[in-house]
């Protein structure tokens, strides 16, 4: 299984840009990076024989003693969140991680989107304890102490706000960059303890069916979770990336529940109480619901839908001329692994595949690219992905189709974006 997935991504690595465009052996074969090598050849070598005499600044001297924490390069400093927080409630909001200026798939902890409801609580470790009460015949308290000294894993998955996305319910396309359009999304490698293992502790009683999650948090979040997905491959996450949780992630612990809405992975989890119904909490009936046209809601609508989304470029990257250039982006499901991804460059007339980077990990992010030749028209750009269960990402218009107009959660729709002939990228609906 291993090889034939690993044959089936990289063959993804010839095809041919849809619309217009070669593939990547084309353009090595037309020589167009050699000849961009052999331009700067001699400047390279006229720049090493003169080290001393013209050497920048930062070769003349030492450079800065060691840091007890690493920090990213002042050079970076515009790799930042954005943050949109309501007015007169600087806790209750969102920050969005810039996808636009990253690259991989895993999100640096300084920048994993938030979306709080009552600001980010200072919990003492020692004096927190996760509580399993109600349907169980064993009523537990952990302290974070001995959780740690539990069987631990690790596992990548995405965590995505299930309003993620949520402006393409508007009429017009918003303006902004790919990480302003689908920046509460993020992915690390999480690391805690099985929650089946703490359950089966508490040994649960035969009418338990759903388990209701609090963090600790001023709003008290809560989230009604059915007991399959407790006993499945969710986890209390003590970790991610390889350090402790970050107080705006959720520390000392949060709920981890892969591939479902961002909003029922609780943070800073205090209880679970083992139920047989769901307790219909405020955030599961007036938010994170989906209006119908018949001006019914949805509820408990937990899967994030397989998406996809091209990066680069996109809005803000303007185009530097007819010439090469690696379409690249993101796709993901909350049902397991991406099977394919195709772009088209000419708004959906054609598609070709894309190159899945490996690994291609089930409910995480996973990259890919194509390779691209501009001629310098007007072109626009679309990707689509398909996940391993069969499911297919929709057109925008399929997906607005289903809802009232006010309904923006859960959007999964085809994303557009438009090359303009003098190299500027716009959004637009396709």
């Amino acid at each position: 299984m291993e090889k034939r997935d690993r044959a089936k991504t990289d063959a993804s690595s010839g095809g041919v840009g849809a619309g217009n465009g070669f593939d990547r052996r084309t353009l090595l074969r037309a020589g167009v990076f050699v000849a961009g090598i052999a331009g700067i050849g001699s400047g390279i070598a006229q720049a090493a024989e003169s080290i001393g005499a013209d050497a920048p600044d930062w070769m003349k001297t030492p450079g800065r003693s060691f840091s007890t924490y690493g920090m990213p390069s002042k050079w970076q400093e515009k790799v930042q969140r954005t943050i949109a927080a309501l007015p007169g409630r600087p806790g209750t909001g969102t920050s969005r991680t810039p996808l636009h200026l990253l690259e991989g798939t895993i999100t640096p902890n300084g920048l994993h989107f938030e979306r709080h409801h009552n600001g980010v609580p200072d919990i003492d470790p020692s004096r927190h304890e996760l509580v399993i009460h109600g349907l169980v015949k064993r009523p537990l308290a952990f302290s974070v102490e001995t959780l740690m000294r539990y069987p631990m894993e690790s596992q990548i998955h995405f965590v995505e706000c299930s309003g993620n996305s949520g402006s393409f319910n508007q009429p017009q396309p918003q303006q902004t960059t790919a990480g302003g359009l689908n920046g509460l999304l993020s992915c690390s490698e999480w690391t805690g303890v099985r929650l089946a293992t703490l359950l089966g502790e508490a040994e649960l009683n035969r009418e338990a069916k759903w388990v209701v999650a609090e963090g600790a948090d001023a709003a008290a979040m809560s989230r009604s979770v059915p007991l399959e997905k407790c006993l499945d491959d969710a986890m209390i996450a003590l970790f991610q990336n390889g350090e402790a949780i970050r107080p705006e992630q959720g520390y000392p612990m949060r709920l981890l529940l892969p591939g479902f809405e961002g909003n029922m992975n609780v943070k800073w989890l205090r209880r679970l109480k083992v139920m047989e119904q769901p307790v219909n909490a405020r955030d599961e009936t007036s938010h994170y619901t989906e209006l119908m046209p018949n001006g019914k809601a949805r509820q408990y609508m937990f899967l994030q839908g397989v998406k996809s989304a091209i990066i680069k470029p996109s809005f803000g990257m303007n185009m530097k001329g007819p010439g090469f250039y690696e379409i690249s982006g993101l796709a993901w499901s909350g049902s397991g692994r991406i099977s394919k991804v195709e772009v088209s460059t000419d708004g959906g007339k054609g598609w070709a595949p894309a190159a899945l980077t490996a690994p291609v990990l089930s409910k995480a992010l996973t990259r890919f690219r194509l390779a691209w030749q501009w001629d310098g028209r007007p072109s626009i750009l679309m990707s689509r992905a398909t996940d391993e269960k069969g499911a297919v990402q929709p057109t925008r218009s399929a997906w607005v189709s289903q809802y009232a107009p006010i309904q923006f959660y859960h959007f999964n729709g085809i994303q557009g974006w438009r090359i303009e002939a003098d190299g500027t990228v716009k959004h637009v609906y396709v």
